[in-house]
């Protein structure tokens, strides 16, 4: 609780001598002034068990193993973003648990590597709206790839991750681009 500064004092002296009460009785500009400001009090909003904290927004997985933060050149981010990159495989995460939707991704990749695809088009829903109500449990897969391909056992083949073209999906999908061995000589 704090009281009024003398600004503040008779600023209010002022405020309450240009209002017209409702009722008839007359309000003494001193009784105002011996009033104490006490804030408002905050709403407390209680734990409940079972929140779904909402999703944080997708981010590139972080460099590993001497991976550079950004490997890729300025034309393949504009061919990327204009979607003239054709995408040589699909893993398509929707209607999975995490835990099947990570199997999926990490056979994905593996698949992927083998036959020496350079962009993998990972399907994984849009995320949640931000004025969608909450909790909702919607994007927890997309929350969670991010972590998934830093700690992937292809971490260090994995040259870029960027959001799809909407021909390709969207904020609902991205593009893997992987790194192409090279040929020792």
């Amino acid at each position: 609780m704090r009281r009024l500064a003398p600004e503040e004092a008779a600023l209010w002296k002022r405020v309450v001598e240009s209002v017209t009460p409702i009722k008839a009785r007359p309000v003494k500009a001193v009784e105002a002034l011996d009033r104490v400001i006490t804030p408002a009090p905050q709403p407390v909003v209680p734990k409940v068990k079972g929140r779904v904290p909402p999703p944080r927004p997708m981010a590139p997985p972080p460099p590993l193993r001497g991976q550079a933060v950004n490997t890729l050149d300025a034309s393949w981010d504009r061919r990327l973003s204009r979607g003239l990159v054709a995408p040589e495989s699909t893993v398509d995460l929707h209607g999975h648990s995490l835990a099947s939707a990570y199997d999926r991704l990490d056979f994905g990749l593996e698949a992927a590597i083998s036959r020496g695809d350079r962009v993998l088009l990972l399907v994984t829903g849009k995320p949640p709206r931000p004025e969608s109500e909450r909790p909702h449990a919607r994007g927890a897969i997309r929350a969670a790839v991010g972590d998934w391909l830093a700690a992937s056992r292809f971490s260090d083949r994995i040259a870029a991750v960027r959001t799809a073209h909407s021909r390709h999906g969207g904020a609902g999908a991205l593009y893997i681009v992987l790194r192409r061995l090279r040929e020792k000589s």
